[in-house]
């Protein structure tokens, strides 16, 4: 079995899920039940694949796992882009949750193109 805390795509991503919570607590209240929810499921997903990914013995559910978390990763990255166009994010904000989504989401793909090699 794995040591998902020894992977650097899962401390990026559980960075990310804590920033996430942190900003999200200043959007509107009507986006309780949309934007707030759906931005903090997906960012939440990214390390939860990694994690249910290390716990498998075969390869391909790895991969599998890993690729489910690099496509969280992406729509995070369109869901913060929405937030900062909609006003719930100031362009600092913005700025801090994209440069770790991004990063987050890189370092992933990396990840997955070592390991289908």
């Amino acid at each position: 079995m794995r040591d998902h805390t020894k992977l650097r795509a899962f401390e990026l991503a559980d960075e990310l899920v804590l920033l996430v919570y942190r900003f999200t607590t200043e959007f509107p209240s009507s986006e309780q039940f949309g934007l707030t929810s759906q931005l903090r499921r997906a960012a939440l997903s990214i390390p939860s694949n990694i994690v249910e990914g290390c716990a498998r013995h075969a390869e391909g559910d790895y991969i599998r796992f890993l690729d489910i978390a690099h496509g969280s990763a992406r729509e995070v990255e369109y869901q913060i882009t929405v937030a900062h166009r909609l006003g719930y994010l100031s362009d600092e904000d913005s700025q801090q949750l994209s440069a770790k989504s991004v990063e987050t989401s890189k370092v992933l793909n990396g990840l997955l193109r070592s390991l289908r090699r």
